[in-house]
């Protein structure tokens, strides 16, 4: 079975009901990563979440098939969700459905998250002819759809606003719709709304709660990281502090940062420029006018190379922030300053 970020919604809830193996690729990591955890939730009954990392799977194929049979610590049933770059899942996900076929007994469900993959790789062939299978294709989002997904989550948590604030909101999470989500689930607290008790949200309630969205916001940190400007990292890292900015948020910030730069790069080649593209292009690629000039740096220290170095790098920095929670803003600080030193040799 396979899908894309048009047909998933409708495709969903049949996958859920009849597939044990779901692949989520394509380059809008953050878009794949939603719709997985918008799937987990569509289980019949999604227990307890096993997380592994695809680097893991390729050492030993063995280990998703074990985890995937194993009863949880207390005897309920569980889902197995793996971070994975490229094809690193491919081999484990081969030996759990050869062993499933020989008879080893009934697996957890498998949700497969990833990066640097598409609806074309091994992975993705393995998958997509089976019943029992799903395979997710996500491409960039434009600022219309991620403008409509946030009208949605906003439906969905009981606040009623109109296309503009949508609109300001997509662009404030920089179309990362996790982001998004956590900024609705933020200004719905603030409303005291709920889907019972449905309120207006209003300009002046979204300046509130936002109001220093442009000074303490994510942004400033993911440029000084990706432009290699390690005198201001400094500086914005002790803001981070100061201001309490959630650390994964940040991360997830610069992973879309990155996989939007990798998207510009793979559209302009080898010896291609900004210049050349008209403003239709730009806007697919999600190139603002506010950001160009910075996307411009970054992309003058990150040729293609560097950049296929920097994803695996950003999702081993993420697995560290997940599994050591009290350590995160210390992880993450050193992470970014090692990415930034990197960004800065030319």
């Amino acid at each position: 079975m396979k899908a894309t970020q048009r047909d998933f919604a409708s495709t969903a809830r049949r996958a859920a009901d009849h597939c044990s193996i779901f692949f989520f690729c394509g380059p809008d990591e953050a878009g794949a990563a939603a719709a997985a955890q918008s799937l987990v939730a569509m289980l019949p009954d999604a227990g307890e979440r096993i997380e592994l990392s695809g680097s893991d799977l390729r050492k030993d194929p063995a280990l998703l098939g074990d985890e995937a049979r194993s009863g949880s610590l207390f005897g309920d049933k569980r889902h197995i969700y793996v971070r994975a770059s490229g094809d690193e899942a491919h081999d484990a996900l081969q030996a759990l459905i050869d062993t499933s076929e020989a008879g080893a007994g009934e697996a957890a469900p498998v949700l497969v998250v990833a990066t640097s993959a598409t609806d074309k790789s091994r992975t993705a062939k393995l998958l997509e002819k089976r019943k029992d299978a799903l395979v997710a294709m996500f491409w960039p989002p434009d600022l219309q759809s991620v403008s409509a997904s946030v009208r949605q989550m906003a439906d969905a948590a009981g606040l009623r606003l109109g296309g503009d604030l949508a609109e300001r909101i997509a662009r404030a999470a920089g179309l990362d719709v996790r982001l998004a989500q956590s900024e609705i689930t933020k200004l719905a607290t603030y409303c005291d709304a709920s889907p019972q008790a449905p309120r207006q949200l209003t300009a002046e309630d979204l300046e509130a709660v936002g109001a220093a969205t442009d000074e303490d916001g994510f942004m400033p940190l993911v440029n000084a990281v990706l432009k290699g400007d390690t005198g201001r990292l400094d500086r914005e890292l002790r803001r981070m502090r100061e201001h309490g900015l959630n650390p994964v948020g940040v991360l997830l910030a610069v992973e879309r940062r990155a996989a939007q730069l990798a998207q510009i790069a793979a559209q302009l080649g080898p010896r291609g420029s900004l210049d050349a593209l008209d403003k239709g292009a730009k806007a697919r690629l999600g190139i603002f006018f506010r950001e160009e000039r910075d996307i411009r740096d970054q992309l003058a220290c990150w040729h293609r190379r560097k950049l296929e170095r920097l994803g695996p790098r950003l999702m081993e920095l993420h697995r560290d922030l997940l599994a050591n929670s009290q350590a995160a803003e210390l992880l993450l600080a050193q992470g970014l300053t090692e990415i930034a030193r990197f960004a800065s040799r030319r």
